[in-house]
């Protein structure tokens, strides 16, 4: 992986896959971005949105896809200083693969409380 200014460069993908998982593979990305979709959002906003990630983690997971040109942050010159994430054009162009895997998962999560309904309640502990 090579920095080009801003931007992240990995030039080695054997397959389009790979460069999409790149992007957005990972446990938060794809929900990031998927929050991103409606409305811009405070760092803070992010945080409550997602209670399962450590700072540490958001504050990376939001460089990398800035660095990937998918959002964009803006500084307002305030004090306390504000911080907003958005998504670029480019990462707008997400929206189709990003509400498939919300619906896929809506599914996935019907299927499994679907099993768990048919398995006897001794074998649930």
């Amino acid at each position: 992986m090579k920095k080009l200014g801003s931007e992240r460069l990995k030039i080695n993908y054997t397959c389009p896959i790979e460069a999409t998982a790149d992007i957005i593979g990972g446990k938060w990305k794809s929900v990031i971005l998927f929050y991103l979709l409606f409305d811009k959002k405070r760092f803070g906003e992010l945080r409550r949105l997602l209670p399962g990630v450590t700072q540490r983690m958001l504050t990376l997971q939001l460089r990398e896809l800035e660095a990937d040109g998918i959002i964009h942050r803006h500084v307002y010159r305030e004090v306390p200083p504000k911080v907003e994430y958005s998504l670029t054009d480019f990462g707008k162009s997400l929206q189709p693969i990003i509400v498939q895997m919300r619906e896929w998962g809506e599914q996935y999560i019907q299927t499994l409380r679907e099993r768990k309904q048919c398995v006897p309640s001794e074998f649930l502990h």
